[in-house]
């Protein structure tokens, strides 16, 4: 094995933390996969027998290029971030990944992540989520410790009781969400109704096709009037269990072609979200494989 290879082979040993780092980061595969690919070509480029602790070092690049893609967002003056979902990860609804679900970042936290600006979203997805000291994080963004600290506890702020903190049984998530689906089917207000917490909120992301961009609704009674919608949904598709960013969620096929991933948070024994995936550009985009849809 020569050098190259080598030097592959141990980058290879860091691929799936380093992609976990960038997509709670930037919200978007595609994304997190090119900042992962420039992590290595920076790695392929440098003085690699110098580096004493490969993995923090690849965390370290992988931040500054995350960091440097979110401040380039903003600077382009896109359209703001919270009004698209971001893309759901999507794997078989299996009782024995539950290790999954502690380990993920459901959906209804990342829309919240992306409220923040990038500073912020940096020390606390390194820190929070990874565990990453401040002494590390704050060269990333060329801050003191202290400075990075503030930045974490401002996030943290923003994030603790802006999403419900989800039951951590995938059986009773998933019975929820059974209940959810049967009440649809039948069109019956009154099960609904029994299964909402009474502030759920609704995010339906259907890209372009869907005026106005991104539909948010606060709220049991505003939720459970799109009864009609979600009983075509369950009635006119195929409907598959799945587990949407850890959490139970819905794949829905017509013929074989996806048309929408629903994700659930679960909290309390009632559904507290409701993220709704239906743009046909970014479905097209999702590799969903390793699942029979």
């Amino acid at each position: 094995m020569n050098e190259h290879d080598f030097l592959a082979q141990r980058f290879e040993e860091h691929r799936a933390h380093l992609r976990a780092v960038a997509y709670r980061m930037l919200g978007s595969l595609a994304e997190a996969d090119d900042a992962v690919q420039d992590a290595w070509l920076r790695l392929a480029r440098s003085e690699a027998e110098d580096i004493d602790n490969l993995g923090g070092w690849l965390t370290t690049v992988v931040g500054r290029v995350c960091l440097d893609m979110l401040r380039s967002r903003r600077l382009r003056r896109e359209d703001p971030l919270e009004a698209r979902l971001p893309d759901p990860v999507v794997t078989d609804d299996d009782p024995e990944q539950q290790a999954l679900i502690a380990d993920s970042v459901g959906l209804a936290l990342l829309v919240v992540l992306e409220s923040l600006n990038p500073a912020e979203r940096l020390a606390f997805v390194l820190h929070d989520l990874f565990g990453m000291p401040f002494e590390q994080i704050a060269p990333i963004m060329n801050r003191t410790p202290v400075a990075a600290r503030k930045l974490a506890s401002r996030a943290r702020q923003r994030v603790q009781g802006a999403t419900p903190t989800p039951d951590p049984d995938p059986a009773t998530q998933r019975r929820v969400v059974d209940a959810f689906l049967t009440a649809a089917r039948g069109g019956d207000l009154t099960a609904l109704m029994a299964v909402l917490d009474p502030d759920v909120t609704l995010r339906a992301d259907g890209g372009k096709a869907l005026p106005g961009g991104m539909r948010v609704l606060h709220g049991a009674e505003a939720v459970a009037g799109q009864l009609a919608t979600f009983q075509r949904m369950a009635t006119i598709s195929t409907v598959r269990p799945a587990l949407v960013n850890g959490a139970a969620g819905l794949v829905n096929t017509i013929d074989g072609d996806l048309i929408s991933i629903m994700s659930f948070t679960v909290a309390d024994g009632r559904i507290a979200a409701i993220d709704i995936l239906s743009d046909p550009d970014r479905l097209a985009q999702l590799d969903l494989s390793d699942l029979e849809v």
